[in-house]
C-alpha cells in the first residue's frame, strides 16, 4: 500500500483508492458497498478500463483504515497485489454506492 490518507478537519478522513489484481468479474464492487455500508462509509466504488478497480471511501478515520485493510482481502474469488492509496476530498454524506466504469 501507498500513499498518504487525508482528512477534512471534521474528525472524517478520505481516500481514494485504485485497487489492482485479479479484481474484475470477482463481485469486487458488490463486496466493496456491502463492506462499506456496513461501516457507514460514504463513497463510491467502479471499475476502471485498465482492470482495476477504483473507490473513494470517507468517513471515522478508524473506518476508513479498516476498509482500506478489508479490501486487500476482498471477495473470495479477488487476487489482489496492489492497492495505491492517496488524500481525497471528502464527498460529505452521500451513502456508499457502485458508479460507472471510467
Amino acid at each position: 500500500m501507498s500513499g498518504e490518507s487525508g482528512g477534512s478537519g471534521d474528525g472524517r478522513k478520505a481516500v481514494s483508492l485504485t485497487i489492482y489484481g485479479r479484481v474484475q468479474g470477482v463481485w469486487y464492487r458488490g463486496w466493496t458497498v456491502d463492506e462499506a455500508a456496513a461501516r457507514g462509509l460514504d463513497g463510491w466504488v467502479r471499475n476502471r478500463s485498465d482492470g482495476s478497480v477504483e473507490a473513494l471511501v470517507a468517513g471515522p478515520p478508524e473506518d476508513v483504515e479498516a476498509m482500506v485493510q478489508r479490501c486487500w482481502r476482498g471477495p473470495s474469488m479477488a487476487h489482489v497485489h496492489d492497492i495505491i492509496v492517496k488524500p481525497a476530498p471528502d464527498p460529505g454524506p452521500i451513502g456508499f454506492s457502485q458508479a460507472a466504469t471510467r
